[in-house]
């Protein structure tokens, strides 16, 4: 499979998030961990842009989920640095991410034959349209990538810092659940959206609302509007939680919506 992912691109990306701020972000501290220094953290989690496209890093929570493509990366890329400041070994469970922060800990379901593996991010990537997370090589090969080259998969957030946080149980407990917030602040981003669908029938638009929340998973939500238009009801659908633009027309790309376009709530 051709490679995406370069020394070069990933200094890129540094020089670029020292050059964008993110948009209406709160002011956030900022860890080190073992992994990845303070400075890197705050360098990582800046707009940034890659081959004319902007992408916007955001914080995520305990069981946020994600699908799409999974690709991998391997022996060009070994002993090269990452986007955190590590050597990349293809043989670590490692993976690269677009906008998910350093160090979150995730577990991907390849959904074509029900293997799962757990990585840690410490780079940015793919580049590629579609493709959400790309594997080390050792990752990849233990969900079946190496033969494949890619996949369909679910992402799942599992942990920060490095650590798969335990679940807290179902029932009710006096302790505090572990959430990002105690590891890495939220940042709250503007609010890009897309329009899906246009119907005159109540029905017909929760049926596109429930396809669209399953499609889009737990970061962003789908809502139903309702305008009057000529004295009649008309439900528009709205996927909302986009952090740019770019990640929103991504979206109608990726998904292949028909009559897909930008709004902003």
């Amino acid at each position: 499979m051709r490679l995406l992912f370069s020394p070069f691109i990933a200094l890129a990306i540094i020089v670029s998030m020292f050059s964008f701020t993110g948009c209406s972000q709160k002011k956030a501290s900022y860890k080190s961990t073992k992994y990845t220094s303070k400075a890197r953290h705050r360098a990582t989690m800046r707009t940034y842009k890659v081959r004319g496209r902007t992408y916007s890093p955001t914080y995520v929570s305990i069981n946020d989920t994600m699908r799409g493509v999974s690709s991998w990366y391997g022996p060009n890329f070994h002993g090269k640095l990452t986007s955190n400041g590590e050597r990349y070994n293809m043989h670590a469970m490692t993976a690269a991410h677009k906008t998910w922060p350093m160090d979150t800990m995730v577990r991907v379901d390849n959904l074509k034959n029900g293997k799962s593996v757990t990585v840690r991010i410490n780079d940015r990537g793919p580049f590629v349209s579609g493709r959400i997370i790309d594997c080390s090589y050792a990752a990849g090969k233990s969900i079946g990538l190496d033969k494949s080259g890619i996949a369909p998969v679910k992402i799942t957030v599992l942990g920060f810092a490095g650590k798969v946080y335990k679940q807290p149980a179902k029932k009710a407990s006096t302790s505090t659940p572990t959430t990002i917030t105690q590891v890495l602040p939220r940042v709250i981003l503007s609010d890009f959206g897309i329009q899906v669908g246009a119907f005159r029938r109540h029905e017909g638009a929760m049926i596109y609302r429930e396809k669209y929340q399953r499609m889009a998973g737990s970061k962003l939500r789908v809502i139903v509007k309702k305008f009057m238009v000529d004295g009649e009801p008309l439900y528009r659908v709205w996927v909302m939680g986009f952090g740019s633009d770019a990640e929103a027309k991504d979206f109608i790309s990726d998904n292949n919506i028909q009559g897909g376009f930008l709004i902003r709530s």
